[in-house]
């Protein structure tokens, strides 16, 4: 069972990451985009201030999942780890947090104006 659901976490987080950098592309999808990374944003800062910086629940779970099969030494990034078990090799964690806060900053602003410019649109 722990097997499914290491294979599950490293599946669905990997696509919850992919949708949180392109969900602002197609125009059907920006309003959840918008959702999803305002989530993303509010368990890294918000629940962040409990747990450390960038903390997400599905990364604490996932790792709970790996101990159950003899895991111990994960990184405290979710994207370093994919980064790693993608490539094989050993990312630097500094790196990975860097490219990780500005895309996840650049992704943001995009979303919210492309979210925001209908209705200013409507207005004028």
């Amino acid at each position: 069972m722990y097997y499914f659901l290491d294979l599950f976490f490293i599946a669905f987080h990997s696509l919850l990451i992919v949708f949180n950098l392109t969900g602002w592309i197609w125009q059907r999808t920006r309003r959840w985009h918008l959702i999803s990374l305002s989530l993303t944003a509010l368990s890294w800062f918000g629940l962040g201030i409990w747990y450390g910086l960038g903390y997400c629940p599905f990364t604490q779970w996932h790792w709970q999942v790996r101990i159950k099969l003899g895991y111990y030494d994960m990184p405290y990034s979710y994207i370093k780890f994919l980064l790693d078990l993608l490539t094989g090799c050993d990312w630097d964690a500094g790196l990975v947090d860097i490219l990780t806060g500005t895309l996840f900053t650049m992704t943001f602003l995009i979303s919210l104006v492309l979210n925001i410019k209908p209705y200013l649109d409507k207005r004028s």
